[in-house]
């Protein structure tokens, strides 16, 4: 297949290029920045210049978008613009070039406020079920991106697979608190448990989509690392999160201490991927055992391809409080 990729400049979309070149698929990179894989330089506001972009292409894997780190430096406009007409303009033009699927890059920040439950309740168990509730500008926009996905195939026949993912960006949290509490690599690997994946397993999820869209039609799925916690854990996990990670993962213990390393205190939600496991057979690497395997052999953690990409960043200035400024 000759599958397009928009965001080819991004952390995903290069993650994407890169395994794409393993197969027997053409890619064709388009983005609002130049990079060494990107074939195509421009905004897919532009109608024409999506037009150009989709001649000739079999399956589009959408991974443009303004993220989370854009809100407090972008205008509402620009998100709508970007993340909404877009979207609309990917998906039209994939209907009149006879494009047979589309694979669109969604983010697990959609889910907004259902991820934090009230203090004294559990944390929250979150699976495609759960109903989102959108807290700023780009889980809305997200949110309205997969709602025209889903337009698309019903309307137009078109494959659409929408891939909720989970934090994957190598720079440090945007929380004060945390990275003052915690080194960077002991929060990451933290976040295994329950909020983060690695960009390889998020490349390997959006491959297989395309695999499987035309046996799917439409679905849309969290991609997110295997968390070791269980449903009936979600209580424990609010009061003391380490003493439930004792109980699943318990030779965690042993490298964190040698390490200085600390688990956060409580987790308020945990994300669950078994049903991209079972619909896409995505088979994800790196989970919170494999991170600690990798540090008790004395490994950096997580996988090549992630030190290939390294840190992009989001903006093209830096910020004297964290890595962006947030809202």
């Amino acid at each position: 297949m000759r599958i397009l990729v928009t965001g080819s400049t991004g952390h995903l979309g290069e993650a994407i290029m890169r395994r794409l070149a393993t197969t027997g698929h053409e890619a064709i990179g388009a983005d609002l920045l130049p990079g060494p894989f990107t074939h195509h330089v421009g905004t897919l506001v532009d109608r024409e210049f999506v037009r150009a972009c989709m001649a000739g292409i079999d399956a589009v894997i959408h991974a443009a978008t303004l993220h989370k780190p854009h809100v407090a430096t972008h205008s509402r406009q620009d998100f709508i613009d970007t993340n909404i007409t877009g979207t609309l303009n990917v998906l039209e033009e994939a209907v009149a070039h006879d494009v047979g699927r589309v694979v669109c890059t969604s983010t697990t920040s959609a889910f907004g406020e259902a991820l934090t439950p009230p203090p004294g309740e559990p944390a929250a168990w979150i699976t495609e079920a759960v109903a989102p509730v959108p807290k700023n500008i780009y889980g809305l926009t997200k949110t309205a991106a997969e709602d025209l996905c889903y337009l698309f195939h019903r309307k137009h026949q078109l494959d659409c697979i929408v891939l909720r993912t989970s934090r994957f960006f190598p720079e440090q949290d945007d929380s004060r608190e945390i990275r003052e509490a915690f080194s960077d690599g002991n929060a990451k690997a933290n976040e295994y448990l329950f909020r983060r994946v690695d960009i390889e397993d998020a490349a390997d999820a959006h491959l297989l989509a395309v695999e499987r869209a035309r046996q799917i039609g439409f679905g849309k799925y969290i991609i997110s690392a295997t968390t070791p916690f269980r449903p009936d854990d979600l209580k424990a996990l609010r009061g003391s999160a380490a003493d439930v990670l004792r109980l699943r993962v318990s030779e965690f213990e042993e490298e964190y201490a040698r390490r200085g390393w600390r688990m956060f205190e409580s987790i308020d939600r945990v994300y669950v991927n078994e049903k991209a496991r079972a619909a896409l057979g995505w088979r994800p690497k790196y989970d919170f055992r494999r991170i600690i395997g990798q540090l008790q052999a004395g490994e950096e953690p997580g996988s090549d391809l992630a030190r290939a990409i390294g840190s992009k960043g989001y903006h093209s200035e830096r910020f004297a409080e964290g890595p962006y400024p947030t809202e």
